[in-house]
């Protein structure tokens, strides 16, 4: 059966360079359904053949003659499918022994699915925990099975990092007002950052963690588990593979009829702890979503709104009382100009009287890309996605399935941040990139306050 997919991939590179070289549909159809069942035969007249294999042979065949039926032959798809045939590479990476000692700033909700997540890493040890609450780290740490006696327990992240000597890293779960200060304190005292999204509240902020970084030469990674779902890859993988031609127009966010996040208190919703709302929340993850998408182009000005409209209603909140200390946005939207003569108009909601905002839209000169929004934005997907494009002078649309994921979005954002240490590699979500992220959501909220288009200058880090 190897041998037989070997054989497949080969044909497959010589017809994919001669879609390039002759674009002629009928030709691609002819000669690629001969070699599908050819192959398939092989695979059925072979003694010591997989079952399961041939079965997966005859699925992704399938699949592919419904793409070739749907008119599209790109490259991108014929990669995609190219890569289902293959043997799966298991990167060997040779582990020191040495255990990668963290600890976790902030014991909220978000912290717990941290730990869980170094908890199946062998290769590290949680030390530590920190939280401003007195008694909050040590209840946190044995609810999520830690024996207290072999962990160290403190009421700020400077007492943490201070005495904690051998510390390697840390994650950053606590409230985004905190962010920066943790952040711009731990890299400066030598310790590693996985620092939750968003990144902190105002692009000055972001500019302080990110002269930090460069001073202490660590990793530093921003908390966007989106980006290891598979979907999101194959989004980036459209744009980049040239098939919508040049991007001028972005449409995304993201919205929840009922969802301002309050079951855990008030952290999320109080001024002076989350400074920001929807914006910083969810916000920052449909953002991502697209400008990296897209190679992340600067953000060049911002006209934006925000506002508070549901979050004094009793009703959109766990508990009634909770109305009187609501400070931040509940709705934020935006247009925004980005390099490359890109236009970017986006919308975020808690809260509203709509089952979403929108479909995420990316449209190019040859092609345009629909990805379907989700009920409740959590940075996913709401079904397969759509390109429409036009071949031999027809307009035609191919449906990429909905992919799954290959374990744990959390889980791979944590490993990539434990490999980036151990093995000197870049960070996986570098702030080079999220600094413009910042700098979006820090322009809507300025243009909201002064009520006009403000223009969007990051400094030299």
């Amino acid at each position: 059966m190897l041998q037989l997919y070997e054989q497949f991939v080969n044909d497959f590179k010589v017809y994919s360079q001669k879609r390039i070289k002759n674009p002629s549909f009928v030709y691609i159809k002819q000669q690629m359904t001969t070699i599908f069942v050819h192959n398939l035969k092989f695979a059925k007249n072979t003694k010591n053949h997989s079952s399961d294999l041939l079965k997966d042979t005859q699925e992704y065949a399938n699949l592919y003659l419904y793409i070739i039926r749907k008119a599209d032959t790109e490259v991108i798809f014929m990669s995609n499918i190219l890569d289902a045939f293959k043997e799966k590479q298991v990167e060997s990476k040779e582990y020191t022994g040495k255990k990668i000692k963290v600890g976790i700033i902030g014991c909220g909700w978000i912290a717990e699915a941290h730990l869980q997540s170094y908890l199946k890493c062998d290769d590290v040890e949680v030390v530590a925990f920190a939280d401003l609450v007195p008694g909050k780290a040590e209840a946190f740490a044995e609810a999520n099975g830690i024996d207290v006696t072999k962990a160290n327990f403190y009421l700020s992240d400077k007492e943490l990092i201070d005495n904690e000597k051998d510390l390697d890293a840390v994650s950053i779960c606590t409230y985004n007002r905190e962010h920066a200060p943790c952040a711009i304190y731990a890299l400066d005292h030598g310790v590693h950052v996985l620092l939750e999204k968003p990144m902190c509240v105002t692009l000055e902020e972001a500019v302080e963690i990110c002269k930090a970084e460069k001073r202490s030469g660590k990793i530093l990674s921003i908390g966007f588990q989106p980006r290891f779902d598979e979907n999101m890859k194959m989004v980036k993988k459209i744009c980049e593979s040239g098939v919508l031609g040049r991007i001028y127009y972005i449409q995304t966010g993201g919205g929840r009829r009922m969802g301002i996040p309050t079951p855990f208190g008030t952290s999320f919703i109080q001024e002076d702890t989350a400074g920001l709302g929807a914006l910083g929340d969810i916000g920052c993850y449909s953002l991502d979503m697209v400008l990296n998408a897209i190679g992340y182009p600067k953000p060049l000005t911002v006209t934006g709104f925000k506002a508070g409209l549901f979050g004094k209603k009793p009703e959109y909140l766990q508990k009634p009382e909770y109305t009187e200390v609501f400070g931040v946005d509940d709705f934020a939207a935006a247009y925004v100009r980005l390099e490359g003569d890109i236009v970017l108009d986006f919308r975020i909601a808690w809260a509203m009287h709509c089952d979403t905002p929108g479909d995420t839209i990316i449209m190019g000169t040859e092609g345009g890309l629909r990805i379907p929004s989700t009920e409740c934005w959590n940075g996913s997907i709401g079904g397969p996605m759509t390109i429409y494009h036009n071949i031999a002078g027809e307009c035609v649309e191919t449906v990429i399935p909905e992919m799954t994921n290959d374990g744990d979005n959390f889980d791979k954002k944590i490993r990539s941040f434990i490999d980036a240490i151990e093995f000197n590699l870049p960070s996986p979500v570098p702030s080079s990139q999220i600094i413009y992220n910042q700098a979006i959501i820090d322009g809507i909220a300025r243009s909201s306050d002064a009520g006009r288009e403000v223009v969007i200058e990051i400094p030299e880090i």
